[in-house]
């Protein structure tokens, strides 16, 4: 049996990117065969979001050929209070005495509320007498894993407030096979149980902010083998990091262009330009190669950060030439040297100016 998890697709409008993704992960569930669809919290941004929604949400969770299992987050933990329909084919877990039950399966679910780990660690406690060992258990949380080094920035805009806290140690003698977990957005993460389960963050589906870089993923395995991360075709953002060397035969507006022609079609880039160039030998100056850069990165770049310096006047230098005569003897690997040569061009520079 297949099951499809993910998180923190943070619903705002339709037919936006968010929906076109949440419409992207049902026709990969569906593809895939996969029996269960999981959301770990967050399904929409606000409650505000969910009413203007859920009539769409209804056609879109409908006729699939899979169930669809999901719990409240903190930014949705609102939104699915007094019954609110959602679709046939749609279990909303709020109450962790209550499990959705499916074949062999029995999930649980463990709904945002605001409080401290200690009364989590109570709540699984409860929940212990009723993981029985007759069926899969499987449990569903939106919140923090404290056991691993995350910054706030993992969680999307949150502040510096701590939600729904754990530690891998809490499920250390409960029957649970895995925890599908939703609030992490940065990247799929999974981590083992102490009982031979798995604890999984799929991370977010599209980047919801900039902090949420590289190509998105989901979490879709066979029931009793490991989780397993899916690539997906979602908007996101990439961090790049290009670096001009001034001896290269190669122009600068060209090493961009290559690395232009790398990113994947759905990619917005965060694009930090480093390194010299030598004017003289490519015909630019640092303003025009700077507006150029500008003119072909438009379409694809989010932020630009020029950083690269011009050092034609530094390259004739009878100094530097002395020492780029040494370094080049020298028995120093390329990557040496080019550190080095680096070096010896920043103190040039500060001595002149």
């Amino acid at each position: 049996m297949k099951i499809l998890h993910t998180a923190d697709l943070h619903l705002r409008e339709y037919k936006d990117k968010r929906w076109e993704t949440l419409e992207t992960l049902v026709q990969i569930g569906r593809k895939n065969k996969v029996e269960i669809f999981v959301i770990s919290g967050d399904l929409f941004d606000k409650g505000i979001d969910a009413e203007s929604l859920r009539p769409m949400i209804r056609e879109v969770f409908s006729d699939n050929g899979f169930k669809i299992v999901l719990i409240p987050g903190n930014h949705d933990s609102e939104c699915y209070k007094g019954g609110m329909y959602f679709g046939e084919d749609v279990t909303v877990l709020t109450n962790l005495n209550e499990p959705f039950e499916y074949k062999n399966l029995r999930i649980w679910g463990l709904p945002f509320k605001s409080g401290d780990g200690e009364r989590l660690l109570e709540e699984l406690r409860v929940l212990a007498d009723n993981l029985t060992p007759d069926k899969t258990n499987i449990l569903l949380y939106h919140g923090e894993l404290l056991d691993t080094f995350f910054s706030r920035k993992d969680f999307g805009e949150e502040g510096d407030v701590r939600y729904m806290p754990v530690k891998l140690s809490y499920f250390k003698d409960l029957n649970v096979n895995y925890v599908l977990a939703g609030h992490f957005h940065s990247k799929f993460d999974t981590w083992k149980l102490e009982n031979g389960g798995y604890f999984v963050y799929p991370g977010s589906p599209i980047s919801i902010t900039k902090r949420e870089t590289g190509q998105r993923k989901v979490n879709i395995f066979e029931v009793g083998k490991p989780p397993k991360e899916y690539l997906l075709d979602t908007p996101h953002f990439e961090e790049i990091t290009v670096e001009f060397e001034p001896f290269t035969e190669n122009h600068p507006l060209e090493v961009v262009k290559t690395f232009l022609g790398r990113i994947h079609p759905e990619a917005s880039i965060i694009l930090t330009i480093k390194g010299y160039i030598n004017s003289a030998r490519i015909k630019m100056s640092e303003s025009e190669l700077a507006k150029q850069i500008r003119e072909i990165t438009k379409k694809k770049s989010t932020r630009l950060y020029l950083e690269f310096r011009d050092v034609s006047t530094i390259l004739e230098d009878d100094l530097l030439k002395n020492y780029m005569k040494k370094l080049e003897l020298a028995n120093y690997d390329e990557k040496k040297k080019k550190e080095l040569l680096n070096l010896a061009i920043e103190a040039i520079m500060k001595a002149k100016s």
